[in-house]
């Protein structure tokens, strides 16, 4: 997909989100002095929105500096707020980036099950693929006939080797084999796809460390990349997990899924705020196309409606 396509995707996407804010916006702020109570209108609408109440009191902590007691229509409130976001997320917006010298990159993909984590794996092994690297994918949600399915069909489109083991197979002898295969085939990134049982945490946190013991055997510095993929319409709930696999593993960055469903995307912002994880991408669709890296600006634009 072009970008114009994507962001055409973004835009529909957050226009739940949008529609929410910018709409509330208007109505408050048509030709009004910014005084405290719209200050507070305007806080009221944030919080609302998913951004939390940190990036709300930095905000209108801002605008009562920079334009209190002036006259503002809905647009400068909108254009004003967009660049307090940008700025906002502009630190965490980084690419996952591949090291070519590795032979392989080991990524490790984390998060509850649900999010979209076994078809984000997918679109990243078509994405590099497309970039002329050379991919195989772990199903290492060996728990879930469905998760090592649907692996195996993104392996075939994106022409990557899925290494699969038995039903309920250990996680972490799985992923020492496909790593000794990706190292003798010279492969340039192994993307290992994990299970997400949360409600067994302390089974999960142990599971997930045995995997990076087993890998590091191999080699010590791996997983080179420890990926959280969160789902955009738990809204609040991605703190949380956040939170909660930040205790288990090294979470090194963030993919946001399904903000296409969300009217909460307002949460990449209360995520930018509460942690300084990079966002390496976003999501908005089902297609390989729809996982793109993140952009900042054009994602604050959207959210607010430009």
């Amino acid at each position: 997909m072009a970008l114009g396509g994507f962001l055409a995707r973004l835009k529909q996407g957050l226009s739940r989100t949008t529609e929410k804010l910018a709409s509330s916006i208007t109505a408050v702020f048509t030709k009004r002095k910014l005084d405290d109570a719209a200050l507070e209108e305007l806080e009221d609408l944030l919080i609302a929105a998913d951004l939390g109440t940190a990036v709300a009191g930095e905000v209108i902590a801002n605008f009562r500096r920079s334009r209190f007691g002036k006259e503002v229509t809905d647009q400068e409130i909108k254009t004003a707020l967009a660049d307090e976001i940008a700025a906002i997320l502009a630190p965490v917006a980084q690419p996952l980036v591949i090291d070519r010298a590795r032979h392989p990159h080991v990524v490790l993909m984390v998060g509850v099950n649900g999010t979209g984590k076994t078809t984000t794996i997918g679109k990243l092994a078509q994405f590099y693929s497309e970039q002329g690297l050379r991919c195989m994918m772990v199903a290492g949600d060996t728990f879930r006939a469905a998760a090592v399915e649907q692996l195996q069909v993104w392996g075939q489109r994106a022409g990557c080797e899925v290494i699969t083991g038995a039903q309920d197979a250990d996680p972490a002898g799985l992923a020492f084999d496909a790593l000794s295969k990706a190292r003798a085939a010279n492969i340039d990134v192994l993307l290992v796809d994990t299970a997400g049982r949360l409600h067994n945490k302390s089974a999960l946190m142990e599971e997930l460390r045995k995997i990076i013991r087993v890998l590091q055997k191999q080699d010590p510095s791996a997983p080179h990349s420890t990926v959280l993929v969160l789902d955009a319409t738990t809204g609040q709930n991605a703190i949380q997990q956040v939170q909660v696999f930040k205790d288990m593993v090294d979470i090194s960055g963030l993919v946001v899924t399904k903000l296409d469903g969300s009217a909460r995307g307002g949460i990449v912002v209360a995520l930018a705020e509460a942690f300084a994880i990079p966002v390496h991408a976003v999501g908005v669709g089902e297609q390989a196309a729809d996982l793109r890296p993140f952009d900042p600006g054009e994602f604050a634009r959207s959210l607010v409606g430009l």
